[in-house]
């Protein structure tokens, strides 16, 4: 089990949402914190917040598009705050349009936020773990990385490839015989904010996913080891759902409103 008292715990996009209430009950399962975000303020805010509460924390604005940057703030941490125990890979955006309606630029940040950014801060504090042979690094995924669907091209691109990144990390540190390990986190949509509008044909079998009990989840499966957490527990269909033909596949997603989900999507404003 990974043990959270006394480790230091870094999440990226710490500011709000998932990121600042993984904060919160990782601060009070007695790790210390290192935030980051592109959010100064709503990082400030997070930081007054949780040291009011008794926590530990350092804060570093982070631009998660660009590699320099995550390296520059990777040094400042390890300079600052020490080593990093926990690397929650938590910061995540998306646009929720149409293929031929989104920019380049914002297919790109797409990536670089939530695709490219996971290599990045792993490639920064994942020798420290090796080193010392202890740590973890979870990955903060979405049940859009297990099934695609409309108007998130994207967002299920990039969370495919998460849980790949995910999937190969844990083999290759398997491989190495080493004691770090991964956990991937792979929840339907929460309501945070960030995908305002979309809606679930069926909330008994595909709730829209309250915070807290997202965030109790994660910090419960950091404790156990847990390698994978997919919520809720119908997303598990996915897979023996890839073994009929396509044409099945696509009308059992549209049956049970997957492909329609994000019709009315507004997002964060």
């Amino acid at each position: 089990m990974t043990e959270i008292r006394g480790r230091r715990a870094l999440i990226t996009g710490a500011a709000s949402g998932i990121g600042r209430l993984l904060a919160a009950e990782l601060g009070a399962a007695g790790a210390s914190l290192v935030l980051w975000d592109i959010d100064a303020e709503g990082l400030g805010d997070a930081q007054a917040e949780l040291r009011g509460a008794g926590c530990d924390v350092e804060i570093c604005v982070c631009d998660l598009t660009r590699r320099e940057a995550i390296e520059e703030a990777a040094a400042e941490t390890l300079q600052k705050a020490g080593p990093v125990d926990i690397l929650v890979n938590n910061a995540g955006i998306v646009a929720g349009k149409n293929l031929l309606d989104i920019s380049p630029a914002e297919i790109e940040r797409t990536f670089q936020v939530n695709t490219l950014a996971l290599f990045w801060t792993a490639r920064a504090f994942l020798p420290g773990m090796l080193a010392r042979d202890c740590g973890h690094v979870v990955t903060v995924a979405s049940a859009a990385g297990l099934a695609g669907t409309s108007k998130l091209t994207d967002y299920c691109s990039s969370k495919f490839a998460a849980v790949g990144f995910d999937e190969s990390l844990r083999v290759e540190l398997k491989r190495m015989k080493s004691k770090v390990v991964t956990t991937v986190v792979c929840p339907f949509y929460t309501n945070t904010g960030m995908f305002d509008g979309v809606r679930t044909r069926f909330p008994w079998l595909l709730p829209i996913l309250k915070p807290d009990s997202v965030v109790r989840r994660i910090v419960g499966a950091i404790r156990k080891d847990r390698r994978r957490l997919i919520m809720p527990w119908f997303v598990y269909t996915c897979w023996p759902s890839r073994l009929l033909p396509v044409s099945w596949f696509d009308t059992l997603m549209a049956f049970f409103g997957v492909s329609h989900s994000m019709d009315e999507f507004r997002g964060r404003e």
